[in-house]
C-alpha cells in the first residue's frame, strides 16, 4: 500500500503551502472544479497530487483548526534531507529504528501538523552515538 495523499487543515494556508514547496520540492497543481470553492491548494510530486491543503477558520464545522496527528512520507537520502532541514532552520527530532533498518526525522509544519520523514537505511552504531535528540 502507498500513501495516495494527505489532507491538512490549517489556519496558515500560505505558510504551510510555502513550507511544503520548499522542504519537499512540491508544486501547486490543478484541483477539481467541484472543490475550488474551498480555499486551498493541491501540491504535486512527480505529476501526482500528494498533499491537499484546506484553509481552516476554526469556527463551526471547521472547529478543529489544525487536524491530523502526523503524516509519514517515505523519502530517500537521509543525510541530504537532514541537511536541507538544517539549512532551512527547521527544528526536528530523530528516531532510528535499527531493528527494522529505518531512520526517521520528525518535525512540524507551520500551524503545528507533525510530519515524519521515513528512510529505509541501515543504522550504524556510530550514527546512534552521534545523534542529538532535537535539532
Amino acid at each position: 500500500m502507498q500513501l495516495d495523499h494527505v489532507t491538512i487543515r490549517t489556519r496558515d494556508i500560505d505558510g504551510t503551502r510555502a513550507f511544503f514547496e520548499t522542504v519537499f520540492d512540491l508544486t501547486i497543481g490543478e484541483r477539481p472544479a467541484a472543490i475550488r470553492r474551498i480555499p486551498g491548494f493541491w501540491l504535486y510530486s512527480k505529476g501526482k497530487p500528494v498533499v491537499h491543503l484546506i484553509g481552516s477558520f476554526g469556527t463551526g464545522f471547521d472547529r478543529a483548526a489544525e487536524a491530523i496527528d502526523h503524516v509519514g512520507f517515505r523519502l530517500e537520502d537521509y543525510a541530504a534531507f537532514r541537511a536541507r532541514l538544517d539549512r532551512l532552520a527547521v527544528a526536528y527530532s530523530t528516531m532510528d529504528l535499527a531493528d527494522i533498518g529505518e531512520r526517521r526525522l520528525l518535525f512540524r509544519a507551520p500551524g503545528g501538523p507533525l510530519l515524519e520523514a521515513v528512510f529505509s537505511e541501515p543504522v550504524s552504531p556510530i550514527a546512534l552515538e552521534n545523534e542529538h535528540d532535537l535539532h
